[in-house]
């Protein structure tokens, strides 16, 4: 009942009541970003969502479009732009995807979308991590983010999609917003590099 009809209902509601809210702070990071990187605000990318459908992700764009002398983009460190930085330690990038929500993409709550490229790649029990829609925080989110390996990651998207409540999906929003106040684990250059994830055969060998 409750993932069914109730978290979606609030989903669409919350996402529509912050979106409104943050709108001031929408704009104004909208405007400075079509001026940083010459009218490109968004950073769009397709992701498997619930039961692996493909849809379209939305955030703000914090990297410009530097390449190497071989046409290759530069890694993310040196494309990372000043002002990218700023949102992202204060997560405003992650706003547009309350847009991602309200079209009904995305929940609040729920495992992160990753890259498509993964899909392939994941045993059973990994793969039930789309057994949920992909949401804005998630349980992995705030017990480690980039910090943890990623087999911690999936063994905590699973226990979510194994334990989803409301008390949950509560839990996981106050540990969300004290960690954004605190800044604790946001956002840092060494966890934001990460490893792609190559499969079980990868991850037993760490």
């Amino acid at each position: 009942m409750y993932q069914s009809f109730i978290k979606p209902c609030l989903d669409i509601s919350v996402a529509i009541i912050a979106f409104l809210l943050l709108s001031p702070i929408f704009l104004s990071v909208l405007l400075i970003l079509l001026v940083v990187n010459n009218g490109k605000p968004f950073f769009l990318q397709q992701r498997p969502g619930y039961k692996e459908k493909i849809f379209k992700i939305i955030k703000f764009k914090t990297m410009n479009d530097k390449k190497d002398s071989n046409g290759e983009l530069l890694s993310p460190d040196k494309r990372l732009t000043k002002f990218g930085l700023f949102i992202r330690k204060r997560s405003l990038d992650e706003i547009p995807q309350l847009i991602n929500v309200i079209k009904g993409d995305m929940s609040i709550v729920g495992p992160r979308p990753l890259l498509i490229r993964y899909l392939p790649r994941y045993n059973s029990t990994q793969r039930q991590r789309h057994n949920v829609k992909p949401g804005i925080t998630g349980w992995a989110q705030v017990n480690g983010r980039n910090a943890i390996s990623w087999e911690q990651k999936f063994k905590l998207d699973v226990y979510y999609v194994k334990h989803l409540s409301f008390i949950l999906d509560l839990k996981i929003l106050f540990k969300t917003v004290y960690k954004v106040i605190k800044k604790d684990g946001i956002y840092s250059i060494d966890n934001e590099i990460v490893p792609d994830f190559m499969g079980e055969e990868l991850t037993n060998n760490k």
